[in-house]
């Protein structure tokens, strides 16, 4: 791809500025407003003060050379404080402009992560799995929430600057028309070379994202409770640590490389600027001291030479750095508009409740992936029917159930549940007809209710319907005696946490479940895997006895638990090869059959 020029880098610095303009007014506009007002305000009174310095000088000159006249010294002291009062609102202006800026700041950052946060809510779970993505939106959390403000304040900065500019250029015009062409061209180099290295910055930013990430992860990895008991037992935290210097010591060799070129470069050109404008100190000094000018003059313009070049710097600083903004904002817009797959279904009910789940044909293939995970699946589960899903690790059991529960679409095939395709359901439609509970289950450092509660949003907040579910999912028992029942707090998170035992942890993910009293569809993926046997058994004979109208699909390698399942579906290889209840599997003496006896043999 064809490097941009540097006008196009140029102009590059705009596109998005409307933007994030837009989205910093949308904040709060009395906030925007004020700062623009104080912005434009502070603009014009540097040069008032200019000016008024040369009055006061003139006016000391003059009443000195007049012996200290009474009139003349009162009309120098008018000039202080004149001066005076415009220092006063000077500083004013800049402490009003500091406080919107950090309210404005606290909110805009705050709708940013909220905006980031709205759009993972509708991303798929296969957005998630996509590590591109997952960068883009890493690094739009990391830096762009405070990048549309500094924008914004830049394009400020430059109406600011630039007013102040056109009033220093109107007083140093009459004092020479080359004076102003040199405060223009000893600032551009700097400016150059602010905009390549402001480039660069951000391609390492960009670059560098996964090896910050994996610091991230080894930082967690260490520093956690849940990590702490295998880092030490495995005696593997110092060659964690060691990654992590590795990985500090390849990113900080490219940051002291920029970092060292970025401050050489503005050393040298730096010291251009200084050059010019100590010749145009030496000229105006000159010009004073011919009696060309007179001191008041001198002052001011000796002032204003130094405050313009400051002023024509920060614009094209500002400028540079709006170029380095808009990349940050620019990353932070490629996540917010990546586009999404919408779901487009709408029904809230199938037209035939009575024929239950049916997969019919599908395949599947995980995005990157070469081999399909799938292959021409088909299957049946009618109301009240229990289905178990039975093979080896890997062979397609859990990737079925993000179909079913319509977390993946299939790549071949349909899905249907009460005779109408999934796609044409209502997502949230869809949702509230399914209980699920995967093997990885989420540990929410959420109270107990809370944690409870969450498999029915709407009825969260229902203690009554929590003790039902945990009395259903059999943890009540452990926690009718802790002293805040399904008050406690879970996790070490927060002050007063309880951690549970993960065959707790299983009994409140299996409560969880049971929350949704109009699910037609319960899924247990692995629900009871760190539960005994007994308990187990206890579960699933509850689950036959609450769902005596409903479906349920089980995965579990337990054949014990398997057997009660009305129908057992074998995969291998992500295909069906063989279906059929307990009786007719050992019949057949085939996979099934194989399996189960080489497990009841570890019991004799």
């Amino acid at each position: 791809m064809k490097k941009p020029s540097f006008l196009q880098r140029t102009l590059g610095v705009f596109a998005y500025t409307r933007r994030a303009a837009e989205l910093v007014s949308g904040t709060s506009r009395p906030l925007t407003v004020a700062l623009f007002t104080l912005t434009l305000v502070a603009g014009l009174v540097p040069a008032a003060i200019a000016w008024v310095g040369k009055g006061l000088v003139d006016a000391v000159v003059t009443a000195g050379q007049a012996a200290g006249e009474p009139g003349l010294v009162q009309l120098a002291l008018v000039w202080v404080a004149a001066e005076a009062g415009l220092v006063l609102v000077l500083s004013g202006l800049q402490r009003g402009l500091s406080v919107a800026d950090a309210l404005l700041r606290a909110q805009l950052g705050h709708r940013v992560n909220v905006m980031i946060l709205e759009k993972a809510l509708e991303l798929d779970l296969v957005h998630f799995e996509d590590a591109t993505l997952y960068d883009r939106m890493t690094q739009a959390r990391r830096e762009a929430s405070s990048r549309p403000l500094a924008l914004v304040r830049k394009s400020f900065g430059l109406l600011q600057n630039g007013i102040s500019l056109v009033t220093y250029a109107g007083l140093l015009l009459a004092f020479s028309p080359i004076a102003v062409l040199a405060l223009a061209l000893a600032a551009l180099p700097s400016f150059i070379a602010e905009t390549r290295f402001a480039g660069e910055a951000f391609r390492l930013f960009t670059w560098r994202t996964p090896e910050k990430r994996k610091q991230s992860y080894l930082e967690v990895v260490v520093a956690r409770e849940d990590y702490a008991k295998e880092v030490k037992l495995l005696a593997i935290g110092r060659r964690l640590v060691d990654e992590y210097d590795r990985i500090f010591a390849a990113l900080y060799a490219e940051d002291r490389d920029l970092t060292r070129r970025r401050g050489l470069w503005g050393f040298l050109l730096g010291g251009l600027s200084t050059a010019v404008l100590y010749g145009a100190y030496a000229t105006i000094a000159w010009s004073a001291a011919t009696a060309r000018i007179s001191l008041g003059e001198m002052t001011m313009y000796l002032l204003v030479f130094k405050q313009g070049q400051s002023a024509f710097a920060a614009i094209l600083q500002a400028i540079g750095g709006m170029y380095e903004d808009n990349l940050y904002v620019a990353n932070l817009y490629a996540f917010l508009d990546e586009p999404i797959t919408t779901a487009t279904g709408t029904a809230t009910e199938g037209p035939d409740p009575a024929d239950g789940l049916r997969v019919e044909g599908v395949s599947f293939t995980y995005p990157g992936a070469e081999q399909p995970s799938l292959k021409d699946v088909s299957l049946h589960v009618r109301p009240g029917r229990k289905l178990a899903l039975v093979g080896h690790n890997g062979s397609g059991k859990t990737t079925l159930i993000k179909l079913v529960t319509r977390l993946y679409e299939p790549s071949e095939g349909r899905i249907l549940l009460d005779g109408l395709d999934l796609r044409e359901w209502d997502p949230d439609a869809l949702r509230r007809r399914m209980g699920v509970i995967f093997q990885d289950f989420v540990k929410y450092q959420f109270t107990i209710g809370e944690n409870i509660g969450i498999g029915d949003v709407a009825a969260m907040d229902d203690t009554a319907r929590q003790r039902d579910a945990a009395e259903l999912g059999m943890s009540w028992p452990f926690i009718e005696p802790m002293p805040d029942g399904l008050s406690t707090q879970l996790g070490r998170w927060f002050p007063n946490g309880r951690e549970l035992s993960i065959g707790q942890w299983q009994k409140i993910a299996l409560s969880r479940a049971f929350m949704r009293k109009d699910a037609g569809l319960l899924v247990l993926d692995e629900p009871t895997s760190a539960m005994d046997a007994t308990a187990e058994a206890e579960i699933f004979d509850r689950v036959r006895a609450m769902t005596e109208r409903q479906m349920a699909i089980l995965i579990s390698h337990r054949f014990s638990t398997v057997r009660m399942a009305d129908d057992i579906v074998v995969l291998e290889g992500g295909r069906v090869i063989e279906e059929g209840d307990h009786a007719t599997l050992m019949a057949n003496g085939r996979t099934y059959a194989r399996l189960f006896e080489l497990q009841a043999a570890g019991y004799q």
